[in-house]
C-alpha cells in the first residue's frame, strides 16, 4: 500500500513544470535572478509540485537548496534558509562545499549586534551563498511561504533585487487562502511583482478530465460515471482530496460524508492505536518533526514507533523525510485540534518541551517557548520566550524579537499554575520594566510604530519605569518615525522646557529637534535650534553623536539662509570633534554631511567629490565601509555625473557595489548608477535600477521618493513615453512635501520639458492643469529661491532658465532661442555640461524653426553634439544628429553606430522597394505625411515653408500614383524598413 501511495502520478501539470523549469534555470541569464511564487490553495499540489521541479533542476546541473517555513509566528529568524543548509551538509559528499556550507551555517551561530546590523548579515549570508554555489546555478526552494519570517523576506528582498552577484533563483509556495488582511506576506509580492523576473503563478485546482485521470490512476481503472460525478462534486479537483477519495474508493471504505472533515476523522480513526497517537503527536508539533523528538513524545519502543509511522505514512497521513515528519496536508492538524481534550492538548505540548529540554543538542528557544506556551505553564515559557527574542536581535530579526517580547510580557503577566503532578516551576524573576523597553525598542525597529507607543504608554506608567524626560525623548523619536511631527515636536519642546532633565537629555532633546525641524523644511528654526544644542553639548560630556547632529542642521541651514561659509564652517568643526572623539559612526556622519552639502546647496562640486572620496576611504578604515561608505561613494558619483566624468562616476560605482550595500544605502547607489544609465541611455539598466530601488524600499523610504519620480521621467522622455513622464512627475508634486528649491526646481523642469515634448511629438495631448500646476511651482520656487542663501539660489537659478525656456515651447510651439541661450549659458558658468549641451540643442532646435540665423543653429548643434559625445550621453546625441539630419547640418563627429535592433518577426517585405523612386527629402516628407502631420506641422519640422512642402508632396503623389494621402501612406507603412 505504502508504495502505491508514493508512487501517484502527477496529474495536469506538465506544462507547470516546464514553465517553471524555463523561468528557473534555462531563461536566466549568468549573473542574473529570477523567482517564481507558486499560490494555491490548500492541497492544490504546491509542494508535490516544488520537489518535481527541483528535481529537474538539481539534475540539469543547478544546486537546489529546499527548505520550509515554520508554522508558528514566532520562528527563528532565516529558519527556512538555515534548515535547507543543514539538508545540504548532510547530503553532500563534495568537501570544498561541504566547507562552504559549514561555513555559512557558522554565520549565523556567530553573528552579533553591530553597526552595519542586518545590511551585513545579509551580505555574508549572499557571499557565503556565493561559495556554497560554486559557479553553479543556485535554485532556492521554500515551501509555506506564508509563514516566512521578515528577516527571510528581506533576504529574497536583498539578493532578487541583483544585490547578491550570484546565479539566484527562488521558487516558493504560498498557501493563497493565508494571504488576507494585512499579511505582510502580501506588500512583500507587490513589490516583487514589479521586477521583470518575478513571477505569481497561481496553481488551479485540476479540471474535470485531470480529476478523472488522477482518480482513476489511484484506482487501477476508470471510475463508472456516475462515481466520477460525485468525486468531482466533493474534491472540485483539488487533488489531496481527489487522492483520499479515490484510495477510500479503492480500498472499499464506503459510507464516508460528504465533508472533509468526515474523510480525514474517517481516515485518522482507522489507524492502529500507535499510529493514531503518532498523528495526533505530528499535529501537535511544529513541524518538521525529528524521528527522536517524536519518540520522547508518544513514548513507544523504537520497533513500535517505526511500524506506527509506516502505518500513518501508508495510509496517507503522514510524509517522511531526512529532517523529520510531516503531515501530508497541514489540515488534518486543523480538524484534529478540535477533537483533543484540552488536558490531552497540553500534555501533548508538555512532553515536546520537556524532551527539547533534555535534549543535549542546541535548544530552539522558539518551538520550546511555544510548546511550553500551549501546555499552559507560562513560568517555563517565560525564560525560553526572552531567549528567543535575544537570539533573535542578535540575528537583527527585530519583528521576530517584538513577537518574543510581547509573548514573554504575556507570559510574565500569567498567573502561576502547576502540573497535574502538583510540582511546579520555580518562580522567574523578571523585570517587567525591562520586558516593556525591550519590546517598545524591539517594536520600533520593526516598524510597528503604533504597538511601540502603546509599549511606551504602559512603560510610563509603571511607577519603576525609566525617568520622566528620558521617555519623553524616546517618546518623541517613536512619534516622528510614525510620521508625527507635530506631537513629536512637542514632546521635544517638554524636555527642553523643563528643569528636572538632565544636562544630556536636553542636548539629544534639542539636537534631534533640529534634525526634525530640517527634514520638515523649516531651516530657519532648525538652525536656531541647532545652536542651542550645541551650546548644551559644550557642557556635556560624551556629547558627540548630538555635536554631529545638530551640526548638520546648522550648516545645512547657514548654507540655505544664511552665509555658506558659515555653514562650511560649522560643518568643518564637527568633523574635527568627530575625528577627535574617534567614534566611527560620527565621523561618518559628519564627512557625509559635508560632502552633501558641498555638492549640494553649495555646488562646489570638485571639493565635495573629494571630501566624499576621502570620507568613503576613512570610514572604511573604521569598519564601516559598507554603510557610510557606500553612501559617501554615492554622493562622489553625483558631483561626478554634474561636472560630466561619467566614465569616472562608473568607476566609483563599481567600488562602492563591491560593499555589496542593502536598504537605504543600496538605494542611495542604486538611484547614483541609475543617474548614468538614464544619461547613456540605456533603458534595461534604469528600468533594472529602478526597480530594484522599489523593491528595496519595500514602500517605505520617503526621502528616495523625488530622486527616483525624476529619474523615471527622464528615462520615460527618452522613450517617447511623455505620458508616463508626466505621471511620475506630477506623483511627486502631489506626494512630496518638500521645500527643497532645488529638488523642486528640478521635478518642474521635468514636468514642463514632458508636456513641451508632448506638444513637439503629437504623441499625447498637453494637459493644461498639469502645465498650470507647474507654472505655479515656478512661481513659488522663485519665490522661496530669493528669500535662500546666494549658493542655493544660484544652482535653483539655472533651473528655473531650463522651466522657463521649456515654457516657450509651450506656448508658441518653437520656443525661444534667447531663452535658451540664457540657460546655456547658465550652465555653461555651472560647469554642467550635460544641461548646456541640452540648451543648446533646444537653442538650435528654435531657430531653425524660424530659419533664421542658420550658420548659429549649426555651430550650436556642433557643440552640443561634441558635448554629447565626449559624455557618452547617445539618447542626446542621437536627437542631436537627428535634428542636423532634418535640418541639413554636417556635424563634424561621424555618427555613432545605433545599437542593434532586438531580433523580431518582420512582415513579409514587397518583392519591389516602391518607395525607390522618390528622392531622400520626399521621402522625409513622405514618413510626416504618414504620421498624419499638415503640410504646416512638416514644414516646421523641416525647416522648409509650407508652400515648399506642397509641391513635394505633389511629387510625391504622381510618382506613386495616388490621389490622396491615406493611399500614400499605406504604400509607406508598406515599404518602410523595419
Amino acid at each position: 500500500m505504502a508504495s502505491d501511495v508514493d508512487t501517484a502520478p502527477l496529474v495536469g501539470r506538465a506544462g507547470t513544470v516546464a514553465t517553471l523549469r524555463s523561468a528557473l534555470l534555462d531563461d536566466v541569464a549568468p549573473g542574473h535572478t529570477a523567482a517564481v511564487f507558486l499560490s494555491g490553495e490548500s492541497g492544490v499540489g504546491k509542494t508535490r509540485l516544488l520537489s518535481e521541479v527541483g528535481e529537474q533542476v538539481r539534475q540539469a546541473g543547478a544546486l537546489v537548496l529546499t527548505g520550509t517555513c515554520l508554522d508558528i509566528g514566532d520562528a527563528s529568524p532565516l529558519h527556512p534558509v538555515r534548515q535547507a543548509l543543514r539538508r545540504l551538509d548532510a547530503d553532500l559528499a563534495e568537501a570544498r562545499t561541504t566547507s562552504a556550507v559549514r561555513g555559512l551555517l557558522q554565520v549565523f551561530d556567530e553573528e552579533t549586534p553591530g553597526p552595519d546590523g542586518a545590511g551585513a548579515l545579509l551580505e555574508r549570508v549572499a557571499q557565503g551563498l556565493h561559495l556554497v554555489a560554486g559557479g553553479r546555478p543556485l535554485v532556492l526552494v521554500l515551501d509555506d511561504l506564508q509563514w516566512v519570517d521578515r528577516s527571510t523576506r528581506q533576504l529574497l528582498l536583498y539578493l532578487l533585487a541583483g544585490l547578491g552577484d550570484l546565479q539566484l533563483s527562488v521558487l516558493a509556495a504560498i498557501r493563497a487562502e493565508s494571504l488576507r488582511g494585512a499579511h505582510p506576506l502580501r506588500r512583500v509580492l507587490a513589490e516583487l511583482r514589479r521586477l521583470r523576473s518575478v513571477q505569481v503563478v497561481d496553481l488551479l485546482p485540476l479540471d474535470r478530465a485531470g480529476t478523472d485521470e488522477l482518480a482513476a490512476a489511484i484506482v487501477g481503472a476508470p471510475l463508472p460515471s456516475e462515481a466520477a460525478d460525485q468525486l468531482w462534486q466533493r474534491s472540485g479537483g483539488n487533488p489531496f482530496v481527489v487522492e483520499e477519495l479515490a484510495r477510500d474508493r479503492r480500498d472499499g471504505r464506503d459510507g464516508l460524508s460528504d465533508t472533509l472533515r468526515e474523510v480525514f476523522l474517517g481516515r485518522v480513526d482507522a489507524l492502529p492505536q500507535p499510529a493514531h497517537a503518532v498523528v495526533q503527536a505530528v499535529a501537535a508539533g511544529v513541524e518538521p518533526v525529528e524521528h527522536w523528538l517524536l519518540a520522547q513524545v508518544v513514548r513507544l519502543p523504537e520497533d513500535e514507533l517505526l511500524d506506527a509511522v509506516r502505518e500513518a505514512v501508508a495510509h496517507r497521513l503522514l510524509v517522511g523525510a531526512d529532517d523529520g515528519y510531516r503531515l501530508r496536508h497541514r489540515l488534518v492538524a486543523e480538524i484534529l485540534a478540535h477533537e483533543l481534550l484540552p488536558a490531552e492538548r497540553a500534555a501533548l505540548h508538555r512532553r515536546y518541551a520537556e524532551a527539547l529540554t533534555a535534549a543535549p543538542a542546541e535548544l530552539h528557544q522558539a518551538r520550546l517557548a511555544h510548546h511550553w506556551r500551549q501546555a499552559g505553564e507560562p513560568a517555563r515559557a517565560l525564560p525560553a520566550a526572552m531567549a528567543a527574542a535575544r537570539e533573535a536581535e542578535r540575528l537583527h530579526g527585530y519583528a521576530e524579537a517584538h513577537r518574543h517580547w510581547s509573548a514573554a510580557l504575556t507570559l510574565a503577566a500569567a498567573p502561576a499554575v502547576g502540573p497535574p503532578d502538583g510540582g511546579r516551576p520555580e518562580p522567574v524573576e523578571v523585570d517587567r520594566v525591562e520586558l516593556l523597553s525591550h519590546a517598545a525598542e524591539a517594536a520600533h525597529h520593526s516598524g510597528e510604530h503604533a504597538r511601540a507607543l502603546t509599549l511606551l504608554a504602559e512603560l510610563s506608567a509603571d511607577p519603576a519605569g525609566p525617568p520622566t524626560c528620558a521617555l519623553h525623548v524616546r517618546r518623541a523619536r517613536y512619534l516622528a518615525a510614525a510620521g508625527r511631527s507635530a506631537p513629536a515636536e512637542e514632546e521635544y519642546r517638554r524636555v527642553l522646557s523643563s528643569t528636572d532633565c538632565t544636562p544630556h537629555e536636553r542636548c539629544t532633546a534639542a539636537a534631534r529637534r533640529a534634525e526634525l525641524l530640517l527634514h520638515l523644511g523649516r531651516y530657519a528654526e532648525a538652525g536656531e535650534q541647532a545652536r542651542e544644542a550645541l551650546d548644551l553639548a559644550a557642557g556635556v560630556p560624551g556629547s558627540t553623536s548630538e555635536v554631529v547632529l545638530a551640526s548638520a542642521a546648522l550648516g545645512f541651514s547657514e548654507a540655505f539662509l544664511g552665509d555658506p561659509a558659515d555653514g562650511l564652517a560649522v560643518m568643518r568643526r564637527a568633523l574635527e570633534t568627530a575625528e577627535s572623539s574617534g567614534r566611527p559612526e560620527d565621523v561618518a556622519c559628519a564627512y557625509l554631511h559635508l560632502a552633501e552639502l558641498l555638492t549640494g546647496p553649495l555646488n562646489i562640486l570638485e571639493e565635495g567629490v573629494v571630501v566624499a572620496r576621502r570620507g568613503a576611504e576613512r570610514v572604511a578604515e573604521l569598519g564601516l565601509g559598507r554603510t557610510w561608505g557606500t553612501r559617501l561613494l554615492a554622493v562622489a558619483t553625483n558631483g561626478l555625473f554634474r561636472v560630466g566624468q561619467w566614465a569616472e562616476a562608473e568607476k566609483v560605482v563599481a567600488a562602492a557595489l563591491r560593499h555589496r550595500p542593502s536598504g537605504a544605502d543600496a538605494v542611495e547607489l542604486l538611484l547614483a548608477r541609475c543617474r548614468l544609465s538614464v544619461g547613456y541611455g540605456d533603458v534595461e539598466a534604469s528600468d533594472r535600477d529602478l526597480e530594484a530601488v522599489a523593491t528595496v524600499l519595500a514602500g517605505g523610504g520617503a526621502r528616495h521618493v523625488l530622486p527616483m519620480l525624476i529619474l523615471r521621467a527622464g528615462l520615460a522622455m527618452w522613450q517617447g513615453r511623455h505620458d508616463l513622464a508626466r505621471q511620475a512627475v506630477q506623483r511627486g508634486l502631489t506626494e512630496s512635501r518638500s521645500d527643497d528649491v532645488i529638488v523642486l526646481a528640478t521635478l518642474a523642469w521635468h514636468g514642463l520639458r514632458a508636456e513641451a515634448e508632448a506638444a513637439a511629438s503629437r504623441t499625447v495631448e498637453v494637459d493644461p492643469t498639469a502645465v498650470r500646476r507647474l507654472r505655479e511651482v515656478v512661481d513659488r520656487v522663485t519665490r522661496k529661491s530669493a528669500q535662500a542663501g546666494a549658493p542655493v539660489r544660484y544652482v535653483a537659478d539655472g533651473f528655473l532658465a531650463l522651466c522657463d525656456a521649456e515654457l516657450s515651447r509651450l506656448d508658441d510651439g518653437r520656443g525661444d532661442p534667447e531663452l535658451w541661450g540664457r540657460s546655456a549659458t547658465e550652465w555653461d558658468r555651472r560647469h554642467h555640461p550635460y544641461p548646456a549641451a541640452y540648451s543648446r540643442l533646444r537653442q538650435a532646435e528654435a531657430l531653425l524653426a524660424r530659419r533664421s540665423r542658420m550658420a548659429t543653429a549649426g555651430k550650436l548643434l556642433r557643440q552640443a553634439h561634441a558635448t554629447a559625445q565626449a559624455l557618452g550621453a547617445v539618447p542626446l546625441s542621437a536627437e542631436i544628429r537627428t535634428l542636423a539630419g532634418r535640418a541639413r547640418v554636417t556635424l563634424d563627429d561621424a555618427p555613432a553606430p545605433a545599437p542593434a535592433p532586438r531580433p523580431r518577426a518582420a512582415p513579409a517585405a514587397p518583392a519591389v522597394d516602391e518607395l525607390a523612386v522618390l528622392t531622400a527629402r520626399e521621402r522625409e516628407v513622405l514618413a510626416a505625411v504618414a504620421e498624419g502631420l499638415t503640410n504646416k506641422e512638416i514644414g516646421q519640422r523641416l525647416f522648409i515653408s509650407e508652400r515648399t512642402i506642397g509641391v513635394h508632396v505633389s511629387h510625391i503623389f504622381d510618382k506613386l500614383q495616388v490621389r490622396t494621402r491615406v493611399q500614400a501612406s499605406a504604400i509607406f507603412l508598406r515599404n518602410r524598413p523595419e
